[in-house]
């Protein structure tokens, strides 16, 4: 077993409502290696995003500790942490691109912002490190000077996927990155990321609620229900022999699955 990358430690979030306080996670504890995809998945109101902003350091919890590469990161205020040396080595990709983008940059300003704040680089080195990240997303350097809405909705995930990677990160976080997308474009960006992965060395937080996708994806998945981690383990035995009802529930929500069907990104995500 390698050491953990990423180590989450009985995470508890309680938010303040009008109707009293919510506690939206109750003790998440899990872990991933570097170079490791790890599935999160549940239900809407599991906790799955949750989970993902506060490894991000977007949210703070109530409780429970974030170590990364050993370090607590969970101490650090969401407001302080872009000073934090962490910061690159952490990027998330979001669920809707085009909310995710700011409208009056163009697709190459989108990809170098991160970039100027978080490296370096500057001039022909930022120009050039823009392009190469937009080349191996699979957005091509002519599509640079468009603006957002001037782009599809693959080509703007794309830009997305070219921005959090373009800060060489150890840990890339994905937040339902395909389900705003149709699904005649989601296999690409599902084979993309799966390639960037293998090749950049990269650890995996693959958030979704799409169980077919994760099973493609990820080597262990982690199951929430109720803001409490339900079930956990090597995705091919989760999904062949699920150990809870819950999980089973999901399970058979998923089009066309059968237990024990094949992982791999060779079968598409179903309709």
């Amino acid at each position: 077993m390698q050491p953990s990358l990423l180590s989450v430690e009985d995470l508890k979030v309680t938010f303040a409502t009008r109707r009293g306080p919510v506690e939206a996670l109750r003790g998440v504890s899990l872990a991933v290696a570097a170079g490791e995809s790890l599935g999160l998945v549940g239900e809407s109101g599991s906790g799955k995003s949750t989970t993902s902003r506060m490894i991000c350091r977007l949210l703070d919890a109530s409780a429970g500790q974030i170590l990364f590469e050993g370090e607590s990161i969970g101490t650090i205020p969401a407001r302080d942490f872009h000073r934090s040396a962490h910061r690159r080595a952490i990027q998330i990709v979001f669920q809707d691109p085009t909310d995710s983008l700011n409208p009056r940059f163009s697709a190459f300003d989108c990809i170098a912002h991160p970039v100027k704040r978080l490296t370096p680089l500057r001039g022909e080195a930022l120009r050039l490190r823009v392009i190469e990240s937009a080349e191996r997303a699979g957005l091509p350097a002519a599509l640079l000077d468009r603006f957002p809405h001037q782009l599809s909705g693959g080509q703007k995930a794309r830009i997305g996927i070219a921005r959090a990677i373009a800060v060489k990160p150890r840990l890339l976080v994905l937040d339902e990155p395909t389900a705003a997308l149709d699904v005649s474009v989601q296999a690409g960006v599902l084979r993309l990321l799966d390639d960037l992965r293998r090749e950049d060395g990269l650890a995996v937080l693959f958030v979704s609620h799409d169980l077919n996708v994760v099973r493609m994806m990820c080597e262990r998945t982690l199951v929430l229900q109720g803001g409490r981690v339900v079930e956990e383990g090597v995705s091919r035995d989760l999904f062949r022999a699920p150990r809870t009802a819950y999980t089973r529930e999901l399970l058979a929500a998923i089009p066309h699955f059968r237990p024990g069907q094949p992982r791999g990104l060779a079968a598409e995500p179903a309709a």
